[in-house]
């Protein structure tokens, strides 16, 4: 079988998520580091972005064209429910996680911490402290909705596969480290989950401490 290959920086929440897809569905992949922009991933993507994917001569950008990809083409557990509501509700909730959870907590609050861009490459205050209240109602709401330990249908999917990497860098940074605290449920849904082989055999490098 030839392996499926995924192009992107492994640091990347949504090059993670096709990583744990691959793992979920137990087929080999590997990753290939490589940034936005760089000739390899301009050759598929029209906009420069990661990840994206080759499978022998068959290539694919966006990370949820790639998981479907790899969902259909490949045996294993399904990512997406059969059940048509539950099939739904994945597809709801790995939406939102996209749309409208990974702008504000990895685009407008991480990035100001880890590529801050500032003059004096200090965390970007004003971006992380606009944020913080918008972030204290997502939080709330991701609580209650992993309730019973998934994101949707009741087991792993998509969905799940999609927020646990936001989770998993939120929990190194100061103020959404102590929100994911407060939140004993949605803290306990992280950590569990941490420890799901298809995540943690697929975990990027965590950054180095000064």
């Amino acid at each position: 079988m030839v392996d499926v290959e995924i192009l992107g920086m492994p640091q990347s929440n949504f090059v993670w998520t096709t990583r744990i897809a691959c793992a979920e569905k137990g087929i080999p992949h590997v990753n290939r580091p490589t940034p936005p922009h760089s000739p390899e991933i301009d050759a598929v993507h029209p906009f420069g972005r990661m990840p994206v994917m080759r499978h022998g001569d068959f290539t694919l950008c966006e990370s949820r064209a790639i998981c479907a990809y790899v969902d259909k083409a490949f045996d294993g557990p399904s990512l997406i429910p059969e059940d048509l509501r539950q099939a739904a509700l994945t597809e709801q909730w790995a939406s939102l996680v996209s749309t409208t959870i990974d702008p504000l907590l990895m685009r407008r609050y991480a990035v100001s911490y880890f590529f801050p861009g500032t003059a004096d490459g200090k965390p970007d205050r004003s971006r992380i402290d606009a944020a913080l209240p918008e972030m204290a109602k997502q939080f709330a709401i991701l609580e209650t909705a992993v309730a019973d330990g998934f994101l949707a249908a009741g087991r792993f999917t998509l969905a799940d596969a999609y927020l646990v990497p936001i989770l998993f860098w939120l929990r190194l940074l100061p103020e959404s480290g102590d929100m994911l605290k407060a939140r004993p449920g949605l803290s306990a849904y992280v950590a569990r989950h941490l420890e799901r082989p298809s995540v943690a055999g697929t975990a990027p490098p965590r950054p180095e401490k000064d």
